[in-house]
């Protein structure tokens, strides 16, 4: 665990976060990212063989977030598998990418967070085990002032007409000098039980967003 506590500084066009040591972080491109995962998985059970008998769900986990993360046009995507001694992983992801809208004449839409968060919709759940979704805005030291909403939500598949139940936080961060852009930081897993850890976890990870260049 103790290698899970400290932090890995990821650096990308225009941005940086630092993401926990352990976590997968790997070319998601689709010609390159099914050899790149191989890669990774060697390594990490050549040096923790006790991952061996995971590396099947491992596989299928790490594919689907790249598919995912591509499809979505993500510019960056980490990703945690770990088994902690369990014989099922506890998996998660956490994306970055940079959006942006225009109205009907083609002008940028406000990118602030006030307008952001107005334009959102908190859900509420009807009875246990229903999806929820609340909004609000979060301050990141050295950033500024960011919309963002969490919750239990049903997530479409990119592609595909299904949904999955997820834990998920999205935060959005105004892009300095661009009217209209955001860059989008997306923290998902399908581990509902763990959602109050999850939603710690990817607050601490957003938190060390920044803008650079």
């Amino acid at each position: 665990m103790s290698s899970y506590l400290e932090s890995l500084t990821v650096e990308r066009g225009g941005f940086r976060i630092k993401v926990p040591q352990s976590w997968w972080e790997f070319d998601i491109r689709p010609q390159s990212r099914d050899d790149n995962i191989r890669a990774l998985l060697n390594d990490r059970i050549r040096r923790h063989p006790e991952l061996a008998p995971h590396r099947g769900q491992f596989t299928a986990f790490l594919r689907k977030a790249a598919q995912e993360a591509w499809d979505s046009g993500a510019l960056y995507c980490g990703c945690m598998a770990e088994t902690f001694g369990g014989e099922v992983p506890v998996t998660a992801s956490v994306t970055v990418s940079l959006v942006g809208a225009r109205d009907s004449r083609g002008e940028p839409l406000p990118n602030d967070p006030a307008t952001i968060t107005s334009q959102l919709s908190e859900k509420q759940a009807g009875r246990e085990g229903d999806a929820w979704r609340k909004v609000k805005t979060v301050e990141i030291p050295g950033t500024g002032t960011a919309a963002r909403t969490y919750g239990i939500e049903d997530v479409k598949v990119p592609g595909d007409e299904r949904t999955v139940r997820a834990v998920l936080m999205q935060t959005y961060v105004p892009v300095p000098e661009q009217p209209g852009k955001v860059a989008l930081i997306a923290g998902s897993s399908q581990v509902l039980d763990l959602a109050d850890s999850f939603f710690d976890m990817f607050d601490a990870i957003t938190s060390t967003f920044r803008f650079v260049g």
